[in-house]
């Protein structure tokens, strides 16, 4: 795919005119516009966010996007009276998306013009472009994937957890346990490949590295015994997460070379990156290799970073570097240095994993 497309993450859509033929507060009775409701289910089956801005009675148009049937496809309404700049940029962060991210669809050129002034970076179309967002290519993500196709459920069950968490008034690690965290690590096979690719696409602020790697890639290195290409999925009881995180690893005789750690910035608060770590750390040290691993600063990854200096890595310089000195360098990635030992299991996050395969012998 085309990097230089940014996917549309979140439609913001307004009601009068634009989703439905009419205004309610005049007519009462409104109906959707002819095809509309196949252009959100194909946005929603593509992964794609959808929610409401609107100058609207909240109650009244609510009621009716029920009765309509669709309501259930609109996450975080914005339903008022003020400026629609101020809901779309509510949506967006609290989705935490960027704002060239998210798309706001209106008939009229005065709220288009005020979303553009306040929020340059939002993409805003007319209402009468609506039918045709689904062949555009921001609207047209590389893969649906088992984890696109379900991803509004998973950010409604998300939206569950933040209250439960607002609600709870005892210690962090003890509301950690009582989601009843479950963590599987596991090699990626045919279905899992587009989630990992995705991952690469969309992850940027727990990415070891920003570098995307693409579906043939993939394939090469799952078909490579010295490379174990790992795809990590979540779930609590409020539902799954979907894929959380990627794990691509070379294994040398001397040291495990971690090519690429990203982790959805969905679940660093569940501690999802520090587990990771945890495991792999506990792996290398049963195998009696170091670990080396690629980071390459980025603006938005310094989390990332963070993450691997909480859990021991440093810059020291380590003969099993040399191991990995045929892997090709990106320019501007460091190495850094782990000699690993033996870790508890987590306290919070039950994980279910196969050991990893020690490396070939013609390694």
């Amino acid at each position: 795919m085309d990097r230089q497309v940014t996917i549309v993450k979140c439609v913001v859509w307004d009601l009068d005119n634009t989703l439905w033929n009419g205004t309610l507060s005049e007519d009462g009775e409104v109906t959707l516009f002819e095809g509309l409701r196949e252009v959100i289910e194909q946005l929603d089956h593509r992964g794609i966010l959808q929610s409401v801005a609107s100058k609207n009675d909240h109650d009244h148009a609510w009621a009716k996007l029920e009765e309509l049937g669709v309501a259930e496809y609109f996450l975080l309404p914005r339903i008022s009276w003020g400026p629609k700049s101020d809901s779309v940029r509510e949506i967006a962060e609290r989705l935490n998306f960027a704002q060239n991210t998210i798309a706001f669809i209106d008939d009229q050129p005065a709220e288009r013009a005020e979303v553009t002034f306040h929020l340059p970076e939002v993409r805003c179309y007319d209402a009468g472009q609506a039918l045709s967002l689904p062949g555009l290519p921001e609207f047209s993500p590389a893969a649906s994937t088992v984890d696109s196709r379900r991803r509004r459920e998973m950010y409604k069950a998300g939206f569950e957890r933040d209250v439960a968490r607002s609600d709870y008034s005892g210690p962090d690690e003890d509301f950690l346990r009582s989601l009843e965290l479950t963590m599987t690590i596991g090699k990626a096979g045919d279905e899992e490949l587009s989630r990992v690719e995705e991952l690469t696409l969309r992850t940027s602020q727990m990415n070891a590295t920003g570098v995307h790697y693409s579906d043939a890639t993939l394939r090469g290195l799952l078909a490579d015994p010295a490379h174990e290409v790992l795809v990590v999925t979540m779930s609590d009881r409020f539902g799954t997460h979907g894929a959380v995180g990627i794990v691509l690893l070379e294994k040398l005789t001397e040291a495990w070379h971690v090519k690429l750690l990203a982790t959805s910035c969905r679940v660093v608060s569940w501690g999802a990156g520090a587990t990771i770590l945890n495991w792999l750390c506990d792996q290398a040290a049963r195998a009696g290799v170091h670990l080396v691993a690629d980071f390459r600063r980025t603006e938005r990854n310094r989390m990332m970073e963070i993450a691997y200096r909480f859990a021991g890595f440093t810059d020291q310089d380590c003969a099993c570097k040399s191991a990995i000195l045929h892997a090709p360098e990106i320019e501007g990635t460091e190495r850094l240095h782990l000699e690993p030992s033996r870790q508890p299991a987590s306290s919070t996050v039950t994980v279910i994993a196969k050991d990893i395969e020690e490396a070939p012998a013609t390694a």
